[in-house]
């Protein structure tokens, strides 16, 4: 596969960069984000990339990013989104801002994007929840003390609490908290 390319810009026309890599031209579809973030032509350029293989192509992205490559690796694992959607996607939000839509819920957000329905950004939300790394939460560990946030809420509301005391009660929790120490702290909050 090829992962990365380094090499001159030699041209630049909006969805496309073609990158001299000793000699040979690399044309490369990239997000607007990342595409806004190109030098000017003729200066040295770096690129994470992506190829795609279909029946009648072969299609290289690039991404400025590896965490906007691994966005459009997760995004193409949806059902219904293709690579050129997921291109337009990344192009019409940062990797962070998806990651904060996904961590969001927010459908409208999301169905904003080009191509992009209301049931399809419902289906984003299911399928790429807790997937997507935003640099907003400090990566895969903010991730997974999210995710034990979530099942601390989740306890506290089968004992019978409403949501908005268990969201109260675990917020001046410590980070990397585990689930079981996690309740009884949340409890010792409650009762105060």
């Amino acid at each position: 596969m090829i992962g990365r390319l380094k090499g001159i810009l030699v041209e630049k026309n909006p969805p496309q960069a073609v990158i001299d890599v000793n000699g040979v031209g690399y044309e490369v579809d990239v997000s607007m984000q990342t595409f806004y973030r190109l030098p000017a032509t003729g200066e040295a350029v770096q690129l994470y990339t992506q190829l795609v293989v279909r029946e009648d192509a072969h299609l290289l992205f690039g991404f400025a990013t590896a965490d906007e490559r691994a966005t459009f690796r997760q995004l193409v694992k949806v059902s219904g989104i293709g690579a050129k959607t997921a291109l337009g996607i990344l192009s019409a939000m940062s990797a962070d801002e998806l990651a904060q839509a996904v961590a969001e819920e927010d459908v409208k957000r999301l169905s904003s994007a080009p191509g992009i329905g209301k049931k399809t950004a419902e289906r984003m939300v299911l399928e790429l929840r807790g997937k997507l790394v935003s640099a907003v939460s400090d990566g895969p560990a903010a991730l997974s003390a999210a995710d034990e946030t979530d099942d601390i809420v989740s306890t506290l509301l089968a004992l019978g609490y409403s949501e908005r005391e268990a969201k109260a009660a675990v917020k001046g929790l410590p980070k990397g908290t585990d689930v079981g120490e996690g309740v009884r702290l949340a409890l010792k909050n409650l009762l105060k």
